[in-house]
Order: C-alpha cells, then sequence, then structure tokens
C-alpha cells in the first residue's frame, strides 16, 4: 500500500525520537502498534466478508444453472413419456381392429364359434361338484 523503504523508516523513528521524546516513545509505540493491530484485523474481517459475498453468489448462479439443467431434463423426459404413451395408446387403440374377424369371413363361422362358447357342457359323473348341487361330495368309504 505504502511504498516505505528502510530509510524512510529511520528518518521517521529519528523524528519522533526527537518530537516524542525517549520517556514517552515506548508508549506511543506500543499505542500505535495495538491500533494498528486492530486496524489489520479489521481489514481482514471486511476481506473476509466480501470473499464469503463473492462465494455466495458463485453458489446462487450455481444453483440457478443446476435448476435450470434440472428443469430442461424434466421437460425432455417428460415429452418422452408422453411419445411413448401416445405410441402405445396408439398400438393399444390398433390392437382391438386386428383381433375382430375381416369382413371376407363367412358369417356362419362367427355364429357357429358364438354359440359354442354360449352353450354349458354337460356335467360328467366323475366330477361330484358339477354333477350335483354345487358342493363337493365324499366319496364313501
Amino acid at each position: 500500500m505504502f511504498d516505505v523503504g528502510f530509510s524512510e523508516m529511520m528518518v521517521i523513528a529519528v523524528v519522533a525520537l526527537v518530537v516524542i521524546g525517549p520517556e514517552r516513545l515506548p508508549r506511543v509505540a506500543r499505542t500505535l502498534g495495538f491500533w494498528f493491530g486492530r486496524l489489520q484485523r479489521y481489514v481482514n474481517d471486511v476481506k473476509a466478508d466480501i470473499n464469503r459475498e463473492v462465494e455466495l453468489e458463485d453458489l446462487r448462479k450455481f444453483k440457478s444453472q443446476f435448476e435450470d439443467a434440472a428443469s430442461g431434463v424434466e421437460n425432455e423426459i417428460r415429452s418422452e413419456v408422453a411419445k411413448a404413451e401416445s405410441t402405445f395408446n396408439s398400438v393399444g387403440a390398433d390392437a382391438p381392429s386386428a383381433t375382430t374377424p375381416a369382413a371376407d369371413e363367412p358369417a356362419t363361422a362367427i355364429a357357429a364359434a358364438t354359440t359354442e362358447q354360449a352353450a354349458p357342457s354337460a356335467p360328467s359323473a366323475a366330477d361330484p361338484v358339477a354333477a350335483g348341487d354345487g358342493t363337493p361330495h365324499k366319496p364313501a368309504v
């Protein structure tokens, strides 16, 4: 800060010795040292506060960049999920039309298939549940 060399300090010391006197010079030097130390601590505290604020600002910038990147990724994922859902829905909509009978099949084949599905099968004698009232019967021992 100040460009004071050894020769300038010697001149200041000699002038201080002459002006202040040898009796009060140690006490004045002690007081100046005390105040100079306080000034240095104050300057160091201000520097530390400024550095903390700069780091805090950097962290805020990093946070905003991270949030922007995260929202961008979230939007991309949402759009991909929406595309996948629309593809799935379109495939699902096409699937039932593929299982319906074609227009060139005879109507009798369709009628026969529906009557076979609708007619219940006759109960067999080996199946005790189907033969009676719906409760299983134990064979006699």
